[in-house]
């Protein structure tokens, strides 16, 4: 009968000692505190999602305090809904944009929130190249964190090209040559897929810059110069010369621009005018950069006209009416990180803005795009980054306008110059 008292007692102050331990003698231990949450909603969607998982999941996991929640939209639905929701007071914290006219746009428009104290507080302004730099700074503020530099140039197929006998043209009479005999060999020169409008605009940016240079471009795509201007006839009837020809592959306006870079993958095409995301597709197309193709840059037209480069710059804004500015602001500070930054542009074709990013990541096109890069003394957005986004409309659909009736280009540059001027002054 002891021994049961006994047990009985030890039983009895077993289950104090563990109810006590368990909170209900003691203090509880402090709750973890539950990370911010930031939405960032972006365009990185389909065939032009690039690394932004990867970048989330790093961002996400290199600290516990803010949790990073992304939201993909079609790539070409964002121009629009991202505007819907800025003129409707419910923005995301965070949204992607591309810098130039773009993030011009919409600064004028008092939607966006200056982003100077987080430049400042991580010594930002050393880190980034020139030329990205440019792509931050708006009436004299931050507003703008880079996270990637395209480029365009012409990717092609190696193999289309050893068959045809030819090599990469430095010049625009060279650059013919190559095409006709390709032609000739049965293939199609340029592959072009223009559905989406956009990719035909480097078909006028570079005409333009090679011939009429980088001052004058700046002035057409500000309404300060015409679209019936000589310097713009010549540089569309470069391009109407391709067309003419029969250099580009039919019905451009039917696909799209991965479509279009297939053909050049299958050899049905020997190259495209497209930017560095082009190296995105090798999985798909199943191939290898610098095996199975290359680039070479926009060949020389008039050698008096100083190099541009042309390309976009994405990169991550701050709405004026944001939710948690603060807590934005702090992941918009990491998001310049060597480790996002890296993520995200591993494998994306685009060189990461931050200087720091070790070549290491890079595959060895991306290392030529970088070493070209540092040669060449301009930049320049491409056409509907560079263009205010009401009148950038008007420019490309007169691109896809023209591939389906190449014939009535004059008629179609003054029909552009009209309404771009009339966008421009709804704009004012």
């Amino acid at each position: 009968m002891k021994k049961k008292v006994l047990a009985l007692t030890l039983i009895i102050s077993l289950l104090t000692v563990l109810s006590a331990s368990a909170g209900g003698g003691g203090e509880k231990p402090p709750a973890a505190e539950k990370p911010i949450k930031v939405t960032f909603f972006h365009y990185f969607s389909g065939t032009l999602s690039g690394g932004v998982d990867d970048m989330t999941k790093t961002f996400n996991a290199e600290q516990s305090k803010y949790i990073l929640v992304q939201t993909p939209v079609d790539h070409e639905a964002f121009k629009t809904s991202i505007r819907v929701m800025l003129a409707g007071g419910n923005p995301p914290d965070l949204f992607s944009y591309w810098a130039g006219a773009r993030v011009q746009f919409v600064v004028d428009a008092d939607r966006l929130a200056p982003i100077d104290d987080v430049f400042e507080a991580n010594n930002l302004n050393e880190l980034f190249p020139p030329a990205v730099q440019q792509g931050c700074t708006y009436n004299g503020k931050k507003y703008f964190m880079p996270l990637t530099q395209h480029f365009v140039p012409f990717f092609y197929n190696k193999d289309v090209f050893a068959k045809a006998g030819v090599t990469p043209p430095k010049t625009w009479d060279e650059f013919l040559k190559v095409c006709e005999k390709i032609k000739q060999a049965g293939v199609t020169p340029i592959a072009l897929g223009s559905r989406e409008r956009w990719p035909a605009q480097f078909w006028l940016d570079y005409p333009l810059l090679r011939t009429a240079g980088p001052e004058y471009r700046a002035k057409l795509m500000a309404g300060e110069a015409s679209y019936t201007d000589p310097e713009v006839v010549k540089a569309w009837e470069l391009w109407k010369t391709c067309v003419d020809r029969g250099y580009f592959n039919e019905n451009p306006n039917a696909y799209d621009w991965a479509e279009a870079s297939a053909m050049v993958g299958n050899g049905e095409a020997a190259m495209t005018l497209m930017g560095t995301w082009f190296m995105q597709l090798d999985e798909s197309i199943g191939w290898k950069p610098d095996v199975d193709y290359d680039f070479f840059p926009f060949p020389v037209v008039d050698p008096s006209i100083p190099d541009v480069a042309v390309g976009p710059i994405d990169g991550v804004v701050l709405p004026a009416e944001a939710r948690n500015p603060e807590a934005a602001k702090q992941v918009l500070a990491r998001l310049a990180d060597v480790g996002p930054q890296t993520a995200f542009n591993t494998g994306s074709g685009a060189l990461a803005p931050n200087k720091n990013v070790s070549d290491s990541t890079y595959n060895s096109l991306q290392l030529k795009v970088k070493a070209l890069l540092a040669k060449i003394p301009n930049w320049a957005f491409n056409y509907d980054l560079a263009t205010p986004p009401p009148a950038a409309d008007v420019g490309l659909n007169a691109f896809s306008e023209f591939l389906e009736n190449p014939a009535d280009y004059m008629k179609i540059l003054r029909e552009t110059e009209v309404a771009v001027q009339k966008a421009l002054a709804e704009i004012e």
